[in-house]
């Protein structure tokens, strides 16, 4: 087992996340964790955090953790926290690195963490702190144009430090440098992966559940399909889907959920049709923070009403949130000081006082570990493959208020954008793909006539689990096929813009 202290990074699960990508069993864990359950610790990883470790309240651990004798890689903040309670010296930066940097390792190192890798590679920064003095044993094994001290190490205590983050995709050979400390290090031996955590789960379900019954959250997306699919295969007929149409989906998105839900993973389900109920409540409402809470209320007031007409009586409420939800709203299971960077509508939208136990098998995983397991649990290609959508619907990707109008206009545009890049046989080289309504109107001409309409941006993002993602590079001639297109097809539109921004600094979602 790999113990990972949160000390509150938006990355501490994604840690964790590529750890268990490797075969090696991970747990996170708050950083107040007691030593004395470290028993069976092959090695230990200190996180990144938003604190800095000379102010006071700073999150910290106990001294005692370095001379156990167990290898621990101290992350971003966890590097600077080591050098700091090991006697070395933690400044603030005169200038912050923030994204990529080239990391250049010292001449002559002999660093196991960086066995069989080039002397010199791209790596991910995201600190305003850097360590100025190493610790007595310690020796600097790698440095930037802007950071001496980038990697640091005393290999005979086995404590090891970087600066950068290995386990987002930004950062090359980041899989290479968790490998080397897992197994070259640490001595970690695989785990049997996918079946396992399988049957883990089934087992954590029946245990919380016992003879209850549960209704399930569905909305035909992958998350929510796999934890009905999960959930079922753990407690059979205890179990009620229930698939709300909020009146925000993608054209034609009901029908095809209920054929998936219904003829082929064969689960119970009850349509609720809501769309008058939740564009009454978005009347008037434009920050898209708040769409997210009213969405949010307004879905559990429907699941709780509906509730109400089953029998046996439910007494939890299933839902297919992930790990990237949990982070972005800034909730997590380890205690740490993550910040918000958008509420999730099945996260953050949920009252203190729910009627129904909430019960989120996925909560841990990220979009690509919980496609391995819908595959495993025998989902169809096309479902596990199914474009991510946001729980609040088009209403996050209508900016200002949603009105009926404005989503229609949305769906055409978003139909085409999706059909052009699965025709040119893109699909699959994309995380997600889609189009944003913008809520100012702009002068077009149709006809030799004036227009005044709106203006759509499209994203086709590249990512493997939303947590970082870059913008897909497009060709020239298949944007310009795609903005003809959309405004010939659909008249309320007079301009399309394409979006270039990766995360961070951007989100996936523009509210």
């Amino acid at each position: 087992m790999l113990y990972i202290f949160d000390f509150g990074s938006q990355y501490s699960q994604l840690i964790c996340r590529r750890v268990r990508s490797l075969g090696v069993k991970a747990k996170l864990v708050p950083h107040q964790y007691p030593l004395k359950r470290l028993r069976d610790a092959k090695g230990i990883i200190l996180s990144g955090g938003p604190d800095s470790v000379y102010e006071r309240n700073a999150a910290t651990i106990s001294k005692k953790i370095f001379p156990l004798g167990v290898p621990v890689l101290g992350i971003c903040y966890g590097m600077q926290l080591m050098a700091h309670l090991t006697g070395g010296k933690v400044q603030r930066s005169q200038k912050k690195e923030y994204g990529p940097a080239v990391l250049e390792l010292a001449p002559g190192q002999k660093s196991k963490l960086f066995l069989g890798l080039p002397s010199s590679f791209s790596v991910w920064m995201s600190h305003g702190d850097q360590v100025v003095r190493l610790s007595k044993g310690f020796s600097r094994t790698a440095a930037t144009s802007t950071s001496d001290n980038a990697s640091m190490e005393d290999s005979r205590r086995n404590l090891y430090g970087i600066q950068f983050h290995p386990e987002v995709e930004h950062t090359q050979y980041g899989k290479e440098i968790l490998q080397n400390f897992a197994f070259g290090i640490c001595k970690c031996e695989r785990s049997h992966g996918v079946e396992e955590l399988i049957d883990s789960k089934i087992a954590q379900i029946r245990k919380a559940v016992g003879k209850e019954h549960v209704i399930c959250a569905t909305s035909g997306g992958v998350d929510s399909s796999v934890t009905a699919a999960l959930v079922s295969k753990a407690i059979g007929n205890q179990l009620t889907c229930i698939f709300v149409n909020p009146g925000t989906l993608r054209k034609g998105e009901a029908r095809e959920a209920r054929k998936l839900l219904q003829d082929t993973l064969h689960l119970n389900v009850k349509y609720v049709n809501a769309e008058a109920q939740f564009l009454r409540a978005l009347k008037g409402v434009s920050y898209g923070e708040t769409k997210r809470k009213i969405i949010g209320r307004e879905f559990i007031r429907v699941f709780d009403k509906s509730a109400r007409g089953i029998k046996p009586a439910p007494s939890f409420l299933a839902q297919g949130t992930i790990h990237s939800d949990v982070v972005e709203s800034a909730r997590t299971d380890t205690g740490g000081k993550t910040q918000t960077i958008k509420s999730h509508h099945n996260v953050a939208g949920l009252p203190k006082k729910l009627r129904l136990r909430l019960l989120e098998p996925l909560r841990d995983l990220f979009k690509d570990e919980v496609r391995q397991l819908g595959l495993a649990l025998g989902l169809p290609d096309y479902a596990l493959w199914r474009q991510p959508f946001p729980g609040p619907g088009l209403a996050i990707r209508v900016v200002g208020e949603v009105t009926k109008p404005k989503l229609d206009i949305l769906r055409e545009a978003d139909t085409i954008v999706r059909e052009e890049i699965e025709n040119a046989g893109l699909a699959r080289d994309f995380y997600q793909y889609f189009a944003i309504l913008l809520n100012d109107k702009t002068v077009g001409v149709r006809g030799d006539q004036r227009a005044y309409a709106y203006p759509v941006v499209v994203k086709a993002v590249v990512s493997s689990d939303i947590m970082t993602s870059d913008w897909a590079r497009l060709p020239h001639d298949f944007l310009s096929h795609l903005s003809w297109r959309i405004t010939s097809e659909v008249p309320q539109i007079t301009r399309v813009l394409y979006d270039i921004t990766p995360k961070p600094p951007g989100t996936t979602e523009w509210e």
